[in-house]
């Protein structure tokens, strides 16, 4: 059985979810992991932003050896148990059917580099300590406006520092979140921004200037984070996984849904403050992609 990707197959924006909010909510197991007629897209790149420069995207602490092991345990089982005709296991190796590519599980590196040479998300692996939870094992390939090499090692609060209304109010929402959370009560959640480009790879800041308008406003794109959260029974460390849809502004028009899913957008960049217009690099744009929004949502 595939999962099916079509266009705005999440729209955190449509009204059910509050932008710079946790919004978090119950994840069922079977549909932990998304695998869909882009995945042969996803893992081409990852496959060579892995030959290009490993150290900018997987980074591990040795000691997570474990539960890296733990992790792709977990995903053989659920792939090849959801999605027989595209995860086809014999003995130590998996074939990805539509990828045309075979993963040998034993293969000698690190666990979670494996793991994420399987699926379309990427993997981060949080760890607690002193200082709270930590970024402690990683494989980064598709972030959006946030670099590895910066960020690894940081606990929840040094990940999200420059994230409006964090300390305030959010930060000890989130470390409790993380220290109670049940390994039988795995969640989701999604967020939503806007690029000028349909690329995968983003670690460059928002602040770095963007050619916006150059197809106009419609030629941007919405990117959608959907993540989840789930605590591993072994290690007790807690997973986190990124999968990245991004579909173009334009597919608005074409969408049984869209003009009302373009209003939705519209109405939730209207809603955003200054620093959170900055945070998501739309201080500047903002009245060009409402009113390209607003013609589209008239269009219904």
């Amino acid at each position: 059985m595939t999962t099916e990707t079509r266009p705005f197959r999440h729209t955190p924006y449509d009204g059910s979810h509050k932008p710079f909010s946790i919004g978090l909510g119950i994840l069922d197991l079977k549909d932990w992991i998304e695998a869909g007629k882009h995945l042969p897209r996803y893992l081409d790149e990852k496959e060579r932003l892995f030959a290009a420069n490993l150290d900018a995207v997987f980074r591990e602490e040795a000691e997570t050896r474990p539960a890296q092991q733990e992790v792709l345990d977990l995903l053989t089982v659920h792939l090849t148990e959801r999605f027989p005709d595209i995860y086809r296991r014999e003995g130590a190796r998996i074939h990805i059917v539509p990828a045309s590519r075979t993963v040998d599980l034993d293969g000698g590196e690190a666990p979670l580099l494996t793991a994420s040479k399987l699926v379309q998300e990427d993997l981060c692996l949080m760890r607690d300590g002193p200082g709270g939870y930590r970024l402690a094992a990683a494989s980064l390939c598709f972030p959006s406006s946030w670099s590895l090499t910066e960020k690894f090692g940081r606990t929840l609060d040094g990940l999200h520092e420059n994230v409006p209304g964090y300390g305030e109010n959010l930060g000890g929402r989130m470390n409790r979140i993380f220290a109670n959370m049940k390994t039988e009560l795995p969640t989701t959640r999604l967020n939503w921004s806007l690029y000028a480009d349909g690329e995968l790879h983003h670690p460059a800041p928002k602040s770095r200037p963007r050619n916006w308008f150059e197809h106009g406003a419609e030629g941007a794109f919405v990117r959608v984070e959907r993540q989840t959260l789930r605590r591993l029974s072994g290690s007790g460390d807690v997973l986190f996984t990124i999968g990245i849809h991004i579909d173009p502004v334009a597919a608005f028009r074409t969408h049984p849904e869209g003009a009302r899913l373009a209003a939705s957008l519209r109405d939730d960049i209207m809603r955003l403050d200054e620093g959170q217009l900055a945070y998501k690099a739309l201080k500047h744009v903002r009245d060009r992609m409402v009113d390209a929004l607003e013609k589209i949502a008239d269009q219904g």
